[in-house]
């Protein structure tokens, strides 16, 4: 499609006002009906409304460059909201759902957050929990009115819950339909009062602070201007524009906490896409209800389908279950959140769909590379965008300068000098090579190292990324610190292990499970030197999960809480040393099953 319309730089919330005399009676949101098979819409006008109500509500409270943070799972008003904050002139601090009560407190008191839009009765009491961090927080609005903040309180204090007394509470909250009154009356006392607030948003202001979901201590915030975001958000435009059409259907289910997810909403908010609402444990089985022509998603889903059909006989079964599972219409699809494995990639590429994937950070607005329709390598993240320059350090870290590139950290030079070279090029801590035909491939994080007890330097991340690929093992985790070789914690894709398994006996199945393993092991340990060699390993049931904090809430391993929670079995696989010699031979892995 011709994308020029979309290229002219602005702030978020204007993509729905802009073309809203176009849109108004057309549906944005389609939202699942609780306890039945139905969907209600959600028009462009009533989005709108949504918007310039809270907005002007938000001005009563906030004045430009405040923050305002949003703590809910996926709604129509998760949008809303961070929309309105922005139209304010507000800062928008999304929290991840995911979030315990201290990690909210950290965000909230950090952000100096003046507002928190909160929905959920669980996440309502988190909010409680932290109370005493929130003393800069005016007003908390609850985004659905049948949520009882008294009983919520009422509850948490009969479990022992050190919480304000409910009266303190009481002063703060506001439903959100009481805060949309306040702002249509203020509508209606100045009808021009939103728009000439929205208008008079500069670019150059922060419109959103992301906090990087660090795998260990606590997260920096991020703030981007609607500049960094808007640079970005026309590279994606200009590089993907034969894959889009303008009133495209897609599930959108990925956190709108995450930059991810907001940018799903704000590029269908641009294209006036109708976005049906759905979330993880869900979303695939709407597919073939749905029938979308975009959906984004994180390797795991995309893992997912592609087993549902791999394990077809012939290529005509194969591509009839791929159309049956998807709903047949699938035009552009992402994915991104970690790497795809390469078998998923060309399986879909089989079936006519070309998967797309990027490289980028939270700190780079996010995306750095991209393959492309007519340039796409499944061997790498493909290659910059448009206003994106690139380099190596002599030690191969990719740095990075444009202007989606954030400014500093908040509250934080240290670290903000530590993130760019002298010359202003901005470190992101991976390392990675160009291929003969430009093409960035990630070979590893620069931090993540080993020292073994022979002095060998072994990045983990650079033997894990050899599994990737493998569509049998979700996950692997190399541990070694210190000691005399390297043993590994294995995660299973049980769905395709059974598959591959199917005609083994009930009594043999755990030692084919193992040989499984042990071979894919010893396909990688080949590739490596002697001393990088996974000498064991153990078959771990217990999910990484976020809510368990061994994933960040972008899905990336926390690997020093993996190590902790784990460390007992890893520990283990050390007492019996039978098989692994330390001098790194590289036959069989012992093993072991937890």
């Amino acid at each position: 499609m011709d994308v020029t319309p979309f290229l002219e730089p602005r702030i978020a919330p204007r993509a729905v006002f802009d073309a809203l005399a176009e849109r108004k009676t057309r549906v944005r949101f389609m939202v699942p009906v609780p306890g039945s098979n139905d969907w209600r819409g959600v028009t462009w006008g009533a989005f709108a409304d949504e918007i310039r109500e809270l907005a002007l509500f938000l001005t009563t409270v906030t004045k430009s460059g405040d923050r305002a943070a949003v703590y809910a799972p996926n709604r129509v008003e998760w949008a809303s909201a961070s929309l309105a904050i922005q139209a304010a002139g507000g800062v928008m601090v999304p929290v991840y759902p995911a979030s315990t009560a201290d990690q909210l407190a950290y965000v909230a008191s950090h952000s100096d957050a003046k507002v928190i839009f909160v929905d959920t009765p669980a996440l309502l009491g988190r909010v409680l929990e932290a109370w005493s961090a929130l003393g800069a927080v005016q007003r908390i609005v609850l985004l659905d009115d049948g949520l009882d903040a008294a009983r919520v309180h009422e509850s948490l204090r009969k479990k022992g819950v050190a919480v304000p007394a409910f009266e303190e509470v009481a002063k703060k909250l506001i439903s959100i339909s009481a805060a949309r009154e306040i702002g249509a009356a203020k509508d209606r006392e100045d009808p021009k009062a939103f728009e000439r607030t929205m208008h008079g948003v500069s670019m150059d202001q922060y419109g959103v602070m992301l906090y990087t979901s660090g795998t260990s201590g606590n997260p920096k915030g991020v703030p981007l201007t609607h500049h960094n975001v808007a640079a970005n958000g026309s590279d994606w435009l200009k590089c993907l524009a034969p894959l889009l059409d303008e009133g495209a259907v897609d599930i959108l289910w990925l956190p709108m906490s995450h930059i991810f997810g907001f940018g799903e909403m704000c590029i269908g908010n641009a294209l006036g896409w109708t976005s049906y609402l759905s979330d993880p444990a869900t979303c695939l089985n709407r597919l073939p209800e749905v029938k979308p022509t975009v959906f984004f998603s994180v390797p795991s889903h995309w893992e997912k389908l592609a087993v549902q059909a791999m394990h077809e006989p012939t290529p005509e079964a194969r591509l009839a279950k791929y159309k049956a599972t998807t709903g047949g219409r699938l035009r552009f699809c992402l994915s991104g959140g970690a790497g795809l494995k390469r078998e998923v990639k060309d399986f879909f590429y089989a079936c006519g769909l070309l998967l797309v994937e990027g490289y980028g950070l939270t700190e780079t607005a996010p995306t750095l590379t991209m393959n492309r329709p007519e340039a796409f390598r499944f061997d790498s993240v493909g290659k910059a965008f448009p206003s994106v320059e690139l380099r190596l350090a002599e030690d191969g870290e990719i740095l990075a300068r444009g202007p989606n590139v954030f400014s500093g950290y908040h509250k934080d030079p240290d670290a903000t000098r530590e993130a760019f070279t002298d010359d202003g090029w901005f470190k992101t801590g991976d390392v990675g090579r160009f291929t003969e035909d430009g093409f960035l491939q990630i070979i590893d994080r620069k931090k993540d190292i080993l020292v073994t007890a022979g002095g060998k330097n072994v990045p983990p991340a650079n033997i894990e990324l050899r599994f990737r690929d493998d569509p049998f093992l979700a996950n692997v985790v190399v541990y070694g610190e210190a000691k005399k070789f390297l043993v590994a914690g294995v995660w299973l894709n049980e769905e395709a292990v059974a598959g591959q398994l199917g005609d083994v006996a009930a009594e043999g199945r755990d030692a084919a499970r193992r040989a499984l393993v042990q071979k894919r092991i010893d396909q990688v340990n080949t590739q490596l030197a002697s001393y990088e060699t996974i000498k064991k390993f153990a078959i771990i049931g217990e999910p990484l999960t976020v809510e368990a904090e061994l994933l960040t809430p972008s899905l990336k391993i926390r690997r020093k809480k993996v190590y902790e929670r784990f460390r007992d079995l890893f520990e283990g696989l050390y007492e019996d040393t039978r098989g692994a010699s330390a001098d790194g031979g590289k036959g069989g892995a012992p093993t072991a099953e937890a």
